[in-house]
């Protein structure tokens, strides 16, 4: 039987990370509802990225350690001591997820665009308009969302392709990223993506695989700014959908 990749035993960065701030936290000697220093000012005291940073942050409130109050800071829950404790796997990385699929949908996509069809067209169009549709009515368009990026796939005739192009979007249902995506997702991030979609559409209409790849990477390098609360504007030209 293949074993995964990632090994069973290797933790992630943002676990190792939360680690750190329940090590912080014990040392300091914080008492439940204090306040942690702010972002910007843990990030350089641990030496991580922000970005980091909120995964790890977004850990501790799923396992109940901090409460993290919009607008106000991170504020430590009453929670068990140190000792043996440590961070839960709740998925991978949303950032690595997102690193995963720029750097293999953006080379999916300049495939497809070479064999474009108009069966495969239809599809990616329909999705779109399904996506426009839940938008219109107040619903997350993610399934039709998925089929978007997989019809991009199926064009390269490569189930392996369409396989792991499955797997990276699924990933955004993990407990990590389901929290992360809830809680810094604006509300119009779809409103926008839509117009980012309408844009790799465009590039694969014209045939034109270096636009299509640049779609793909714009579109999905955006989301991700808009996933850990860093949005982006939308790409230039680009129509936002009504």
């Amino acid at each position: 039987m293949a074993q995964h990749p990632r090994g069973s035993d290797t933790r992630r960065q943002y676990q190792l990370v939360a680690d750190r701030i329940r090590a912080l936290i014990e040392t300091e000697s914080r008492e439940p509802g204090s306040r942690l220093p702010a972002e910007r000012d843990l990030a350089l005291q641990l030496g991580v990225s922000r970005p980091s940073l909120r995964e790890a942050l977004i850990a501790l409130e799923i396992d109940g350690r901090v409460e993290i109050r919009g607008g106000s800071g991170v504020y430590v829950c009453a929670g068990q001591d140190q000792g043996d404790v440590a961070t839960s796997a709740l998925g991978d990385s949303p950032g690595e997820l997102m690193q995963a699929r720029v750097v293999l949908e953006s080379a999916i996509v300049t495939l497809a665009a070479a064999r474009v069809t108009p069966a495969g067209l239809q599809r990616i169009e329909e999705a779109l308009q399904a996506m426009r549709e839940d938008h219109a009515v107040g619903r997350k368009p993610v399934e039709a969302d998925r089929r978007f990026h997989l019809g991009i796939a199926e064009m390269c005739g490569n189930a392996v392709l369409v396989g792991m192009v499955g797997t990276l979007f699924d990933g955004r249902h993990s407990p990590i990223s389901s929290r992360m995506s809830g809680r810094f997702e604006p509300t119009h991030a779809w409103h926008v993506a839509l117009a980012e979609h309408q844009a790799i559409l465009h590039a694969l209409e014209a045939r034109n695989p270096q636009a299509a790849a640049a779609a793909m990477g714009s579109h999905l390098l955006a989301s991700h700014g808009r996933w850990i609360g860093e949005p982006s504007d939308p790409p230039a030209g680009a129509a936002v959908a009504d």
